[in-house]
């Protein structure tokens, strides 16, 4: 059973180029698969059938498994017992009849317009830490990027003239991302009269946005900018970068652009995933509706 797991892992890793930490999520999942596999008897993958996976995500559930982590484990199954099958190693699909659970709708956290702008205005423009600041965040809102994509960006990805940026997503997939022009102010300045001198230290490794010492700013280096900003502006709701990513695209479906565009920008494979923005912009013409429409 460990060599077949191995097998998949390293399908994983080498044809669907998923990132480390969710190959190590999914090595996680299918060693608990195993145990309990084990723990029936059964050292034959061929042997397992549908009640087998039921009895299992039975077992899952009573666990206290959240929905996400159930959800997570539904997909390491399929894809794991898919690839079995796809490999001639099993007959037959167990899961093929397995029924995802269906995971609770949860809006994202988003900002409004105003807030933004009030998270921006008060932030200190006549220091270098604060020029390096305002262009984080308004590369943040203006672009929706991932945090893990925004720290990755290399001074090469930056096409000031042109309003793009070239960003590595997940699974390594390259996308083209614009930019407007106050982040490319914002950007410019912050390069001129900020990271010119950051990189005297020698640590940027080209990174295009690094901490005080000159070394790339971390994950945990924007939250707490982001925190500090939002405690002066008091704003008191959870904001953390992605909101600014939940902000953007809910902005941009708000104003009318078009929903596969916006999938495009924020790098959702799935269209899917980019819809669960639509539920907030159908409450936005709703609102519409209700204010302006003479017989509503």
């Amino acid at each position: 059973m460990q060599n077949l797991i191995q097998d998949f892992i390293n399908y994983l890793k080498i044809e669907r180029n998923l990132s480390p930490n969710t190959v190590a999520a999914y090595r996680t999942d299918l060693e608990r698969y195993c145990q309990f596999l084990e723990s029936k008897g059964l050292n034959d993958i061929r042997a397992v059938r549908f009640d087998t996976i039921q009895e299992y995500v039975n077992l899952l559930a009573e666990l206290g498994l959240a929905a996400a982590s159930m959800a997570r484990n539904f997909s390491t199954l399929r894809s794991f017992h898919k690839f079995l099958f796809g490999e001639n190693i099993t007959s037959s699909d167990p899961t093929e009849l397995l029924q995802s659970p269906r995971l609770p709708r949860r809006l994202p956290h988003v900002l409004e317009l105003y807030e933004i702008e009030q998270i921006l205005n008060v932030i200190d423009i006549t220091t270098e830490k604060g020029l390096r600041d305002r262009a984080i965040i308004e590369t943040l809102y203006s672009t929706g990027l991932r945090v893990s994509e925004l720290i990755s960006l290399r001074m090469a990805d930056v096409y000031l003239h042109q309003g793009v940026l070239r960003v590595l997503g997940k699974g390594s997939k390259e996308r083209v991302v614009p930019f407007g022009n106050r982040a490319a102010q914002a950007i410019k300045q912050y390069i001129t009269a900020v990271r010119s001198l950051l990189v005297r230290y020698q640590k940027s490794r080209d990174h295009l946005f690094l901490n005080l010492r000159g070394a790339p700013i971390s994950r945990m280096g924007v939250w707490k900018i982001i925190q500090e900003y939002v405690r002066l502006a008091d704003i008191r709701k959870p904001v953390s970068p992605h909101v600014f990513r939940h902000s953007f695209a809910t902005h941009l479906l708000e104003g009318g652009a078009n929903l596969r565009a916006v999938q495009e920008m924020l790098g959702h494979a799935d269209i899917a995933t980019t819809q669960i923005y639509t539920h907030l912009d159908r409450e936005f013409l709703i609102e519409q509706h209700r204010t302006f429409h003479p017989r509503y």
